[in-house]
């Protein structure tokens, strides 16, 4: 039998999910949740197989509660309202076994759950092609991308031209560029949306 535990705050969708997979022969939800300091409190207590996680929850989020339970054996599958690639991104991070959308057939989460159960990885296919997309989207070329990683370590105009061997003017034409590629009004927000994009390596 599959143990898990759910977390979700709509009280309503936690009750139809808990209906829902105790439907299935092979599955019962030992605990319910109704955010990520009471997940990862039930599953430490209950050592369920699964534990299925809502990420914008009160207190604590799921991704939060996912990376407090990375080293732990109980595997994580995030369902989610957010097709955003920061989340899934992060939740790579954490391990998590599979990552859903809310909008998803009911059917999906149960197979899922097995899928990752048995050790494979389940995502929403079109978040992994978000996730894909946006790491090769990066407009900026590598000249660019050095000029702002030098930008990112603190280094003011003068210093950067120094350190590639180019003039001042240069370097504030390329800063120019990346501002404008970059859809920023600073360097500042450069680094800023840079850093969100996951482009820094």
């Amino acid at each position: 039998m599959i143990r898990i535990v759910i977390a979700e705050d709509q009280r309503m969708l936690l009750g139809a999910l808990g209906s829902l997979l105790d439907l299935e022969d092979d599955m019962k939800v030992v605990g319910k949740a109704s955010d990520g300091a009471q997940a990862v409190e039930l599953v430490r207590m209950l050592k369920p197989d699964i534990c299925v996680m809502d990420i914008e929850m009160p207190g604590k989020s799921g991704l939060e509660a996912a990376e407090e339970l990375k080293d732990l054996s109980c595997k994580v599958i995030i369902l989610t309202t957010f097709a955003r690639t920061g989340y899934f991104e992060r939740a790579i991070k954490a391990g998590v076994g599979g990552y859903l959308l809310k909008d998803s057939p009911s059917e999906e989460l149960a197979s899922t759950i097995r899928s990752v159960l048995a050790g494979r990885r389940v995502y929403a296919p079109e978040l992994v092609d978000d996730a894909y997309r946006e790491e090769n989207d990066n407009p900026l070329t590598d000249r660019e991308k050095e000029v702002l990683g030098l930008i990112a370590d603190g280094k003011n105009t003068k210093e950067i031209a120094t350190e590639l061997y180019l003039t001042t003017g240069t370097i504030r034409n390329y800063i120019s560029i990346i501002l404008d590629k970059l859809n920023v009004s600073n360097r500042v927000e450069a680094i800023k949306r840079f850093n969100e994009k996951g482009w820094f390596k």
